[in-house]
């Protein structure tokens, strides 16, 4: 997942993506720990897309709050 295609997502969408990258990354832990993963790099790279997804969604906030700060002005 890249960072562009990330920023042409809605806050909404950003936030339900980030239910399902936090759930799988729970599903991949459990699996580290039983010792039944098939693919152990993928928890970093859900880790990261996390990460980015948090990154873009503290980039978007500021341009939220001006437009509502505008709407109620």
């Amino acid at each position: 997942m890249k960072a562009k295609e990330l920023r042409n997502q809605t806050v909404d969408e950003l936030n339900v993506k980030e239910q399902e990258l936090r759930k799988e990354l729970f599903n991949l832990r459990f699996q580290s720990a039983t010792g039944e993963i098939q693919n152990p790099r993928r928890i970093r790279q859900i880790k990261k897309d996390v990460a980015r997804l948090l990154t873009v969604k503290t980039e978007m906030a500021p341009k939220e709050n001006e437009a509502v700060r505008k709407k109620y002005a």
